[in-house]
């Protein structure tokens, strides 16, 4: 098979990324599950084949980058096909890939599980709003679909910082200006410096991963803009510990005053197998209410856990009242609900 080939079997597969590793078949990765497409193995001139093909899409670009560091990322895009982040790299001195597929149809939020009130978190049109957990939990989707919703229903400019872009949102409403870091922009914190002085309403970053990112961040959603972005933690309470104890302990009183201000609301999300084979997030919920506000003030946050996990609100539900809704619901087993639960014993008791 051909490189176009591969990439229009993975699009009508739905699959999220393609792996091109000698010494395996091409694969595939579709809901979180990694499968080989055939039985031929690659070898490293195979390989290099088709990452000599990937580099001729991608304009020409040479491969001496690669050969030299060993890693290399890009873009391309194929006309009437799709758009693709390339991570390429050697492994055992073969040349390597995996190619995420960008797309431009957002799958409808709905159709994936996501809460409707989930998506009207950006509706407030100011503060901070933080989709959490770990990597490939679709915290990147969900934020995809906060953001298609602005668009549709709002005249305003959304401006994202990601790494790499994970969908293509078309002008809709709304203006969309999409950034990808180390393509258009140097970093987060210059881009999200600049995104200041670009009169936005919505900025999506990517992920808060330091310092100095969530220190402009918290600027950013103090001066009245809606700000979204993700973290790799697990949990609201979790969430916020994360944020404050990036500061110094001498600014950490003021940080959390800060943040008890400008924090709107905290998704933290896990997918699940469902019974038919697919997956759905399981999410914690905290809108932030004037309770949490002085919880996060005063320095209780160790609080909040108690206070999600005793409502059973859309707007306020804890992990493990998400995962006996949906077993209820028939959509997942209870083995996987106590698999993925917080607190297994306790929500044992309730299936």
């Amino acid at each position: 098979m051909n490189l176009k080939e591969i990439l229009e079997q993975a699009i009508n597969e739905q699959a999220s990324d393609v792996f091109i590793v000698a010494g395996l078949p091409v694969s595939f990765r579709k809901n979180n599950v990694i499968r080989q497409i055939n039985g031929e193995k690659l070898f490293p001139t195979d390989t290099e084949s088709l990452l000599a093909e990937i580099y001729g899409q991608a304009g020409g670009r040479s491969l001496k980058i690669l050969h030299d560091m060993g890693d290399d990322d890009f873009s391309f895009a194929i006309p009437g096909l799709s758009r693709f982040r390339v991570s390429a790299y050697k492994q055992r001195g073969a040349l390597s890939a995996v190619i995420r597929i960008i797309s431009f149809n957002l799958p409808d939020f709905k159709d994936l599980g996501i809460p409707e009130h989930v998506i009207h978190l950006g509706d407030g049109g100011k503060g901070m709003v933080l989709v959490t957990g770990p990597a490939g939990s679709g915290k990147s989707t969900t934020l995809a679909c906060i953001i298609d919703q602005i668009n549709k229903k709002s005249h305003k400019h959304i401006i994202t910082l990601e790494d790499p872009l994970e969908y293509l949102h078309r002008h809709d409403q709304s203006i969309v200006s999409q950034r990808e870091i180390n393509v258009d922009t140097e970093n987060y914190v210059t881009a999200l410096r600049a995104a200041l002085r670009q009169s936005p309403d919505v900025i999506l970053l990517g992920e808060m991963r330091d310092y100095e990112t969530i220190n402009v961040a918290m600027t950013a959603a103090e001066t009245g803009h809606l700000l979204l972005s993700t973290l790799h933690t697990i949990g609201a309470a979790n969430t916020i510990d994360r944020i404050i104890d990036v500061f110094p302990a001498n600014q950490q009183r003021q940080i959390a005053i800060q943040l008890s201000t400008v924090l709107t609301a905290v998704v933290s999300q896990q997918l699940v197998p469902t019974v038919d084979g697919r997956v759905i997030p399981a999410l914690e919920i905290m809108t932030v209410t004037p309770a949490i506000r002085n919880m996060i003030r005063d320095n209780k946050v160790h609080q909040i856990d108690g206070l999600i996990y005793s409502s059973m609100k859309e707007d306020m539900i804890s992990m493990d009242g998400s995962l006996q809704n949906l077993c209820r619901q028939g959509k997942i087993s209870k083995d996987t609900a106590l698999k993925y639960a917080t607190n297994p014993e306790m929500l044992g008791k309730k299936l």
